[in-house]
């Protein structure tokens, strides 16, 4: 269908032969313009399902590319334009410089000019590497690294004084402070004893220097070396006097003397000096200093701070016990106190209940008044201090480590380690607590605060911290570009709505959202100027209290100077776009066109366009509000008592079965926290299935009501290429079965298996099923030739000769899901399978496309698939993450009809989304916040939507209530 109604610039006005849409300009013409207001003009783009589009983009803009899913919003945006701009630019750099960077190949397209550097911030979790943190990714951390090198000040750890090297100047501005006019006071130095050298011998070496006074500390007299030896006494109480004077404010020649003084101090005293001041009553005070990096007073010499002290990845910082992992395997507090909803009379100590072992909680319990411990109180509600004496022992008490000390002495015994063997795991580190680093970094402090203090905080308490940062003059003239850097930084981090994010948070555990807007975060805060910005939608993972933050963000990266493409469904990110360009009018290989291209208001003002955005955006089509909802059973239910994992308050959260719940609230309040670490870990344990740590929570009561519980994530269906929608969802089995079945197979006795392209057989073994075959290449990206053997179709040619209505095995790979439905009309077992692909809205993915191109949503989808194409009648627990990823308003529509298929055949489906499509359709809301982080974990709301949407203190029910104010209007219409 032709594309109407389309507004695009006047130098596009001509109209193109192949698409309809304006013709770009020529480059000849593009040339002409300034570099700053030359166009990204692209000619001729082919990939993937595009229809050989032409298309004119406007530097330092906002673009959002909008269309259903899999209509080739993608195809243009990273595999077109990205790929080509980063690929222009490793081709500018060395030859030795391109061997360490990404190799992209050229993308199928006539043209691109005016194309710039280009930088792709995905919905990916970039590493998985476990010393990864988000104040590394975001470089907060190397600039918290040199901030502490450079003006950190270390403390003694024995008795909490500055450490400093001391000069002459620090000793005379340390003595002004401490004496008055016309007091009397001696400068001396330690004696300095030397290796196999008698203390006659050292009397007479200082003798033959010219020292012939002494002070013994403790005693108010001076020793003349003249008369005789000293005996019996300790050499190291001996003060060697070298000056005694009277203080004179504002007089030179004695600040003159008393350097001259000092530095003969440290020199003969190994870099240690003496000041002892003669009080009135006739006694001396001492006051010790040291040129050395050392306590003067204890003498405990420390590192000087500098940036690998406190890198965690360097052998230098790292702590020795963990490796610098803040990990590592000991008594698991977890397992010690399952339980933390349980005070300690009432046994949250579990290996103290037994009969065996209740002496060491009767000791407890006996201190417990005298060192103001509540022991009638949840554990996880003591204080740090309460459980640190819990845990240490106080008095006669030694506390849980010495429990396990004493059970350590025993391992001699089987029984003692075995009952050992259950309380061990990973846990937090006992050398360095966590922090990952040396004991002498953790000695360091910046405005009260050690550098792990400080990531532990949340970016929006971290950011307080440096706004509110005050050094001295001197420091700041040493750290002021850092300060601003980590102020900037911590800034855009708390405006891309991650305020709720520790900086020590390990990367690996971020969602595909959570990564992508720190990665937005740390490219503003490298303030690129010219560069095209890729993103994929952004508002993934995002409140729709917190999508102006992000808009916001997306603007001022535009109004640097750079333009901004976002592939995005949010209706908001839509209508707030300088530019919309709209892909359809469906999926596949019935899309790869644009529609539509100009502002968003005249994308809604289109009426005669075939836009589906369109449409959904002027309100002529919309996702209706359920005309009756399921009637909640209170007592039918999943019920989860004192959930107390990372931020819960000690919640207790009910969960209907047999019906549509939705988990939701504001980014970071504990949503996932709940459902995954809590809900869905705990039912696994109970189940006796393990899926690895379980969040703490009191008891999980209903469990018995469900058979079997599923979570259907964003993680990948297969690592492999060899993986594809059709295997996984089993009807690749059903189509192998019945090729077999055809004339030509019998003849030749061929099984299901030797249609398969993994195991040896039909296969073509040349390239083992594969289809090409890698070529290495040094300093260029790797080549992957198609296998000379099969032409890159996977089989031997005798396979390929066994055809079902002149279609091979290939071709039935090749085909679309909506096509192959056709195509298999008479095969009802192949029909269900794939009919359930069709109806989550993939009805344009292709049958033997490879698992690893698919998106989080995608594979999401086919998961779904997999479990609606099941007959089981078992009730199942389907528990989803944000459904809606990667789905236009339409494919929700659909997503919405798939979950209640579920929840119509006895299965019950808990989501958690923020989308309010979805939130509007559910029949029980859970609504957590109110704020994230520290601030959230609560239970804020629980109901229908009307009811969330009449609650005062909900996010969600703000935002709700006037979407089903307009869903009744448009009802009463």
């Amino acid at each position: 269908m032709p594309p109407t109604a389309i507004e695009v610039p006047a130098t596009t006005i001509k109209k193109s032969a192949t698409n309809g849409v304006g013709s770009a300009p020529t480059p000849r013409q593009a040339a002409a313009l300034p570099s700053s207001r030359r166009p990204i003009v692209v000619r001729g783009a082919r990939l993937h399902n595009l229809k050989n589009i032409s298309v004119e983009l406007q530097r330092n803009r906002f673009i959002v590319f909008s269309g259903v899913s899999g209509s080739g919003k993608s195809s243009l945006a990273f595999d077109t334009l990205y790929a080509e701009g980063q690929r222009r630019y490793v081709e500018s750099l060395s030859v030795y410089a391109r061997q360490f960077l990404e190799r992209m190949q050229k993308p199928d397209v006539d043209s691109i000019t005016g194309i710039s550097p280009a930088v792709a911030i995905e919905q990916k979790t970039q590493t998985r590497n476990p010393r990864s943190t988000v104040g590394t990714t975001t470089e907060i951390y190397d600039y918290l690294r040199l901030l502490f090198a450079r003006v950190g000040h270390t403390y003694c750890i024995r008795c909490g004084k500055l450490v400093r090297k001391d000069t002459p100047r620090s000793v005379i501005e340390s003595i002004a402070k401490r004496v008055s006019k016309g007091q009397k006071f001696y400068v001396l130095f330690p004696m300095h004893r030397h290796e196999k050298r008698k203390l006659d011998e050292e009397w007479e070496n200082l003798r033959s220097q010219g020292f012939f006074r002494l002070v013994i500390a403790g005693r108010d007299q001076i020793l003349d070396l003249s008369e005789e030896n000293p005996q019996q006494i300790d050499p190291d109480d001996v003060r060697i006097l070298v000056d005694r004077l009277i203080w004179k404010p504002d007089d030179e020649a004695l600040a003159s003397r008393i350097a001259d003084s000092v530095e003969a101090a440290f020199r003969e005293g190994g870099g240690r000096a003496v000041i002892a001041y003669l009080t009135s009553d006739g006694s001396m005070e001492e006051e010790k200093f040291s040129e050395l990096f050392e306590c003067a007073d204890c003498g405990l010499a420390y590192e000087e701070p500098e940036p690998r002290l406190f890198s965690f990845n360097n052998p230098f910082g790292a702590c020795p016990e963990c490796q610098g992992f803040g990990r590592a395997i000991g008594i698991d507090p977890e397992l010690v106190v399952p339980d933390k909803g349980r005070s300690l009379r009432a046994g949250a100590i579990v290996c103290w209940n037994g009969p065996k072992f209740s002496e060491y909680l009767r000791d407890l319990l006996s201190i417990a008044k005298q060192a103001d411990i509540n022991v009638d109180i949840p554990y996880g509600a003591l204080t740090e201090r309460e459980r640190k004496i819990v845990w240490e022992g106080f008095s006669h008490f030694g506390g849980i480590d010495g429990f396990f000390a004493e059970l350590e002495q025993k391992t001699y015994k089987l029984h003692y380690r075995v009952l050992l063997s259950r309380f061990r795991g990973y846990t937090v580190c006992p050398k360095c607590h966590g922090s990952r680093l040396r004991l002498a970094a953790m000695n360091v402090r910046v405005a009260g605060k050690t550098i792990h203090d400080i990531v532990r905080m949340t970016i929006s308490d971290a950011r307080e911290y440096f706004d509110t940062l005050s050094l001295s003059e001197y420091e700041m003239t040493i750290g002021s570009r850092i300060v601003e850097e980590l102020r900037k930084r911590s800034r855009y981090l708390d405006e891309v709505g991650l305020n709720y994010l520790t900086l020590d948070r390990l990367s690996n555990t971020l969602s595909g959202g959570e990564s992508q807007r720190i990665n937005l975060a740390t490219s503003l805060g490298s303030a690129l100027v010219g560069t095209l910005y890729v993103l994929d939608e952004p508002s993934i993972g995002l409140h729709q209290r917190d999508t102006d933050k992000l808009l916001r963000i997306l603007k001022r990266v535009r109004d640097l100077g750079n333009t901004v493409i976002v592939v995005e469904h949010d209706e908001e990110v839509i209508r707030s776009a300088d530019e919309v360009i709209d892909f359809g009018p469906h999926a596949g290989e019935r899309g790869g066109e644009i529609l539509f291209q100009g502002t968003p208001k005249s994308l809604e003002l289109a009426i005669q366009n075939v836009s589906i955005t369109g449409k959904y955006l002027r309100g002529e089509v919309a996702i209706p509000v359920p005309k009756k909802r399921r009637r909640i059973d209170p007592l039918y239910a999943i019920d989860v008592k004192g959930a107390s994992e990372n931020n819960l308050k000690y919640i207790d959260a009910k969960f209907p079965l047999e019906s549509f719940v939705v988990v939701t609230g504001v980014s970071g309040s504990g949503k996932s926290t709940l459902v995954h670490s809590v809900l869905y870990a705990g039912l696994k344990k109970l189940k006796g299935e393990s899926v690895g740590a379980v969040g703490s929570h009191g008891s999980i009561e209903g469990e018995e009501r469900v058979s079997h519980v599923e979570l259907v994530d964003q993680s990948p269906i297969g690592r492999t290429p060899r993986s594809n929608p059709a295997t996984y969802v089993k009807v690749f089995d059903l189509i192998r079965e019945a090729f077999s079945r055809t004339v030509y197979a019998k003849q030749r006795g061929w099984a299901p298996g030797y249609f398969s392209f993994n195991i040896p057989g039909g296969r073509c073994e040349a390239c083992q099923g594969e289809g090409f075959v890698k070529v290495e290449m040094q300093f260029l990206a790797d080549m992957y030739l198609e296998c000379d053997s099969c032409g890159g179709k996977r089989y031997k040619q005798e396979v390929l000769d066994a055809t079902m209505n002149g279609k091979n095995i290939v071709d039935v790979l090749g085909m679309t899901v909506t096509e192959a439905i056709a195509f298999f009309a008479d095969y009802d077992r192949i029909c269900q399978k794939l009919q359930v692909l069709d109806d989550v809205g993939l009805g344009y993915m292709r049958l033997g496309q490879p698992a690893t191109t698919l998106s989080g949503g995608e594979a999401q989808r086919v998961k779904l698939a997999s479990h609606l194409a099941d007959s089981t009648e078992e009730h199942t627990l389907f528990i989803f993450d944000e459904p809606t990823t990667g789905l236009h308003f339409d494919d929700i529509a659909k997503l919405l009809t798939a979950l209640n298929a579920l929840v119509d055949r006895g299965h019950s489906v808990i989501a958690i989304e923020h989308n309010l499509d979805v939130v509007k359709s559910a029949d029980w809301v859970i609504d957590i916040g109110p704020e994230a982080g520290d601030k959230g974990g609560e239970i804020i709301a629980e109901g229908t939507p009307e009811q969330i949407a009449k609650v005062e203190r909900s996010y969600t029910g703000k935002y709700l209530a006037p979407l089903l104010e307009r869903a009744k209007l448009r009802t009463s219409d």
